[in-house]
């Protein structure tokens, strides 16, 4: 018999909670989706104390559900969207003028700082921020997320946090933190439903603003999620912060490519060393029959690699899992999928080369 949500929603109402009542009857599952026998959701606690203490509960909810028939792998994530405690909101101005610097400098506590970067929009540059920054946090490595894509900010609902950052003194901002990663986005500062609508110069104080102003703590690696292009924001973070280098991410079509090769001949300009490639959205695996289709080619990115002599790192799929997954605001990169797998063996990738 196929696993239907009624039949797992009834499972999890045989878990009570410490204070009463169920999961399902408290509305406290989110995002519940099934595929091929993968059963994925999230348990929404009241707060950030109560979910502290829900673990065991969100260990006995895997459990109880992988018993059903017909699941084959479950994943289950904690996290909090209720009325906490609200932190003082920020009384610094965000989007200044830059300030003057002595030379490229980067944040204390900060081992490495990659730059997440595309020629064009569109290829899934943000997707593969976020979930590499989890895939990261994973694997034991210290990982922060600065969505630097100010026009277009996409991390605060990929990575499930809405929160507005606290800034006690009006000088230092302090970060969130999502799925074991710190971040911290200018869409968490502004109005969600307004344009940003600022010339070069606020655009360069803003990002100076959130490398120096934010309150990162010890982090091995620091992921920059850019926008696409070839702009202010690449610029100002080449010339004023010591970056370790960048990862430029391109789907295999041809158009693509074309600004991919921007983006890359931009970094060498600055001097700033273009650690490899990524092939987003390779290929389509249907999910019915098993049938993969490369929907915008094939090979592209990495035959641009071998011609550049730097390592293609990855070439990861596209499927509807990934984007339900960045919608709902736990990264892919979060649960045990194949997808998962394909961000897990990227990571490792570049923790073993000394990048991350």
């Amino acid at each position: 018999m196929a696993v239907t949500k009624e039949t797992i929603e009834q499972a999890l109402r045989q878990l009570a909670l410490p204070d009463g009542g169920d999961l399902i009857g408290r509305d406290m599952v989110r995002a519940l989706t099934l595929s091929e026998g993968a059963v994925r959701f999230v348990i929404e606690a009241p707060s950030p104390e109560i979910a502290r203490q829900m673990e065991p509960l969100r260990v006995a909810a895997e459990q109880i559900v992988a018993r059903i028939p017909g699941v084959d792998s479950v994943s289950v994530a904690l996290t909090a969207h209720g009325p906490a405690e609200k932190p003082p909101a920020p009384s610094l101005k965000i989007g200044g003028h830059p300030t003057p610097q002595a030379g490229p400098t980067k944040p204390s506590g900060v081992d490495r700082i990659l730059a997440i970067a595309s020629g064009k929009g569109g290829v899934g540059k943000s997707t593969v921020s976020s979930n590499l920054a989890v895939a990261l946090a994973r694997q034991g490595r210290r990982v922060g997320l600065l969505d630097a894509d100010i026009y277009g900010p996409s991390q605060p609902r990929m990575m499930g946090v809405s929160q507005r950052p606290a800034s006690p003194d009006g000088k230092t901002i302090t970060p969130l933190h999502a799925h074991g990663v710190t971040m911290m986005s200018i869409g968490l500062m502004l109005d969600p439903d307004k344009a940003v609508v600022w010339r070069g110069p606020m655009l360069m104080g803003a990002l100076q603003q959130m490398l120096g102003q934010v309150a990162w703590g010890e982090l091995d690696v620091l992921l920059v999620d850019l926008p696409p292009g070839t702009g202010d924001v690449q610029l100002t973070l080449c010339q004023r912060t010591q970056l370790t280098g960048a990862i430029v991410v391109s789907t295999p079509q041809d158009v693509a490519l074309l600004d991919a090769r921007k983006a890359i001949d931009m970094f060498n300009t600055l001097k700033t060393p273009v650690l490899g490639l990524i092939e987003n959205m390779s290929v389509f695996c249907c999910p019915k029959c098993g049938h993969e289709t490369p929907i915008f080619g094939h090979g592209g990115v990495k035959a641009e690699a071998e011609k550049m002599g730097v390592p293609l790192l990855a070439e990861l799929p596209i499927d509807l899992e990934t984007r339900l997954a960045g919608d709902g605001g736990t990264p892919i990169a979060a649960g045990e999928t194949a997808a998962a797998q394909s961000y897990a063996a990227l990571a490792r990738r570049l923790i073993d080369g000394g990048m991350a």
